[in-house]
């Protein structure tokens, strides 16, 4: 829950557990954004994993034989399914060109018996699959890649090569495991196909371009995913992961991924000659007082408890070893998990570079220009109270040790984008080991790899048996109970308005 706090208090006291053990258990307030207090309970051991762990004495078994269905499904459909993975793994496609990933996403869920409908945001999918009336719910995969050489060594590993925005020729490779994302789906679709005994309601398939970019849910929903289509109750999603191994499911209740923003900086100072550097206004100088100044924007003035990243990624400027130039671009990454942080963010950025070229002598025409890009989007919130439950169905179906609780990280998706429209709608991205076992193993040669890596390969079975699973442990558990009872509980996250992406920063402030 790390991030949520804007004031906490806690208090102790002891609880009796079934096993007749009194234990302590902590008491913790937190205020959200609303001002709501939350209150959460834990053992001392762990408050986070309080929030999703489910006590093996007290864990219901799955519904009377639905887990030995789905688990014979899976068999059945897996040999297909593992063909459809390499085509996917060795077909990727970069953001916004995801035009052949999302014919066969297509196909396959048309192939399910989905009514399928494409070109929703650019190369969005939305495929519904009707059994009667109940709960709507959305499922969503990503379809896109990444320009990284894969350096894997697999037999169907990516050798394709195309050329980027900019016109560059890169390679591209699924570093980030929307491979899997994608043939889940199918799969998910595929079993619920054939399980329409077990479940009523409408399930809201969708493929969407341009995660990596943070643009594709916004571009979703701008084209009419809660408008045109069944509007959800619930929206999942899976993702890949490398912090547990595979057939494991990681969960985090409250805030799981930070908001993200991309800002590029353009110093403009007065060119000259290197060796009359008095005669100049020196930007690469400038440049290098604001790297190190933007740094103490976490450090003193976001308070403590509150999570924040600021990264320089990226500093060009120059030509030529005498000659001073004109101007020096940085492109930075800001992370938070509330709106307040993100503000106070980007108002000393603004504040900083123009106080410093302003005491460099750089004239009022040419003060640092700040942008902020079109790479933007919120932090992605769990509702509490879904998670939950989740939890303590996926801990039926796969068994306590392979449910993890999981902490909240600073790496951005735009999943998040779903619940934060005027509806509310709860959502749960959980993660999937993707890993072997034995690339945990302390004396083994090298950590595993990590997301975005060119070494990235997850292991086929069982992660993608594993997702499918816990996804339709989820959505079974929500077809077949009534509604949420704590949503109320939700921080008050507002959608981030056209106004705040792209465009200029206004500094005259």
């Amino acid at each position: 829950m790390r991030g949520i706090p804007i004031q906490a208090r806690s208090s102790r006291g002891c609880r009796r557990v079934r096993s007749g053990r009194r234990v302590a258990v902590y008491t913790a307030y937190f205020r959200g954004h609303d001002g709501t207090m939350i209150a959460l309970q834990a053992h001392a051991a762990c408050l986070l994993a309080a929030c999703i762990a489910v006590p093996a004495s007290a864990a219901p078994g799955p519904k009377t034989g639905a887990a030995d269905a789905v688990r014979a499904i899976i068999d059945r459909e897996f040999p297909s399914l593992f063909d459809l993975y390499r085509h996917f793994h060795a077909h990727p496609e970069l953001s916004l060109c995801e035009e052949k990933s999302s014919g066969r996403l297509a196909d396959e869920l048309r192939e399910a018996g989905c009514e399928v409908t494409t070109g929703v945001g650019g190369h969005g999918v939305v495929a519904l699959l009707r059994n009667g009336e109940g709960p709507t719910v959305l499922v969503r995969a990503d379809m896109d890649a990444l320009p990284v050489k894969e350096q894997t060594g697999l037999p169907y590993a990516s050798t394709v090569v195309t050329r980027d925005d900019s016109g560059r020729e890169v390679p591209v490779m699924h570093a980030c495991g929307h491979d899997v994302h994608m043939t889940a789906l199918v799969g998910t679709a595929r079993l619920f196909k054939q399980l329409r005994e077990r479940w009523r309601g409408t399930l809201v398939f969708i493929g969407q371009p341009a995660e990596e970019r943070v643009a594709g849910a916004r571009a979703m929903l701008a084209d009419g995913l809660f408008t045109r289509f069944p509007r959800p109750e619930y929206c999942l999603a899976l993702h890949v992961g490398t912090e547990a191994p595979a057939g494991s499911v990681v969960a985090t209740a409250g805030f799981a991924m930070a908001g993200s923003d991309a800002v590029e900086i353009t110093i403009r100072g007065v060119g000259g000659h290197g060796a009359f550097p008095h005669k100049a206004r020196d930007p690469i100088v400038l440049a290098a007082q604001m790297i190190l100044s933007l740094q103490t924007i976490v450090s003193r003035e976001i308070p403590p408890g509150d999570a924040a990243v600021v990264t320089v990624g990226s500093i060009h400027g120059g030509t030529k070893a005498n000659i001073i130039p004109d101007e020096v671009k940085l492109q930075l990454t800001l992370r938070s998990y509330t709106d307040e942080v993100r503000r106070k963010i980007l108002d000393a950025i603004g504040r900083i570079t123009r106080g410093l070229a302003a005491a460099a002598g750089v004239p009022e025409d040419r003060m640092p220009v700040v942008q902020l890009g079109p790479q933007s989007t919120g932090p992605t919130y769990n509702d509490p109270e879904l998670t939950r439950r989740l939890a303590a169905a996926w801990a039926s179906w796969l068994g306590n040790d392979r449910v993890v609780a999981g902490k909240p990280v600073m790496g951005a998706e735009d999943f998040g984008e779903y619940g934060r429209t005027e509806h509310k709608i709860p959502i749960c991205m959980f993660w999937i080991g993707a890993l072997a076992p034995e690339a945990f193993r302390a004396e083994g040669p090298a950590p595993p790899s990590s997301l975005h890596s060119p070494q990235f390969a997850p292991v086929p079975e069982p992660t993608i048996k594993t997702g499918i699973t816990a996804m339709a442990a989820a959505i079974l558990e929500l077809m077949a109970a009534g509604p949420l009872e704590a949503t109320s509980r939700i921080p008050n996250l507002s959608p981030m308005g056209a106004s705040e992406r792209p465009g200029p920063l206004d500094l005259s402030q």
